[in-house]
């Protein structure tokens, strides 16, 4: 990619951000390159005490994209420059996303704010699960543009949500009443790593209940427990209080080895997805003219 575009990127323009962002999740341009050409050093601020990166997961239909409409207009109106980066899952059928989470953000057309937002969907594409290994560099590069904080909204598919470990400071996790008792939601698997629970849809009946469930669970285990605050992005009850606890949130420690262990995950993946010979490995695989063990063996030669 011409650096000029990446510069462009850098003194605001809108279409050079778009393009920078698209090389870097199409491969044409790496992230090294990226921040030298911009004059940053990829740095690491995992021990941090503030955060840069947040993950906002949860199931589908909890209200994800209202809740972060919400905080993120919040931020915005504090002076505080935010980017979104949508996860959206690809067809496995088709490879197609629908890339339709713009559709909730009221905030996007604000004139006041839309200067201080940026929101990107992202496809899942290949990725094995629902955070592209890409988001990272995507947000790295936000980051050393100027961008203060960057937000993460994930699929909302389940236990391969866990991957959101390897890239986010903190994991703010999103429920809903009629979800289950709290044990229920332990089941998830997302709650252990979670620095905070939005309990969302507060004005629906069940949603305290819900709350109060999910704060025995916690107590009921190791570690410091997050707060469990409730809101409803419908009323715009406890979306403020929400939005100024997240912003100074502070880490429960209790995704830090999963963090870790999933950001070597990442970076293996990354790997194999860049590999030259993986569409013929594949195709060798689907043909059988090959095993499993001589397909990776020749994805480490």
């Amino acid at each position: 990619m011409n650096a000029d575009v990446v510069l462009a990127a850098k003194d605001g323009c809108r279409r050079s951000l778009a393009r920078t962002l698209s090389a870097l999740e199409n491969n044409t341009l790496d992230i090294v390159n990226a921040l030298s050409i911009i004059g940053e050093i990829n740095s690491d601020n995992s021990n941090d005490s503030s955060w840069r990166i947040m993950a906002i997961t949860g199931a589908p239909g909890v209200g994800k994209s209202c809740f972060v409409d919400k905080i993120i207009s919040q931020w915005a109106s504090q002076g505080k420059k935010i980017a979104l980066l949508a996860v959206d899952p690809s067809s496995s059928r088709t490879g197609g996303a629908l890339l339709g989470d713009r559709v909730r953000l009221s905030v996007v057309d604000d004139r006041m704010l839309k200067d201080m937002v940026y929101v990107r969907s992202i496809a899942t594409r290949k990725s094995s699960s629902s955070v592209p290994v890409v988001i990272s560099d995507m947000a790295k590069l936000l980051l050393a543009l100027g961008w203060n904080k960057v937000l993460v909204e994930t699929v909302g598919a389940g236990q391969s949500e866990v991957r959101c470990a390897a890239i986010a400071d903190r994991i703010v996790v999103v429920e809903g009443p009629a979800r289950g008792d709290g044990i229920q939601a332990e089941k998830a698997g997302l709650l252990e790593l979670a620095d905070a629970v939005i309990v969302n849809k507060s004005d629906m009946v069940g949603a305290r209940k819900h709350a109060d469930e999910i704060k025995e669970s916690f107590e009921l285990g190791d570690g410091k427990s997050p707060p469990v605050l409730l809101t409803s992005a419908l009323t715009g009850d406890g979306c403020q209080y929400a939005s100024d606890v997240l912003l100074n949130l502070q880490s429960t420690g209790r995704s830090s080895k999963a963090r870790w262990r999933e950001r070597l995950l990442a970076g293996l993946e990354q790997k194999l997805l860049q590999n030259a010979q993986l569409e013929s490995v594949l195709s060798s695989l689907a043909s059988g003219s090959i095993d499993i063990d001589e397909a990776l063996n020749k994805l480490n030669n």
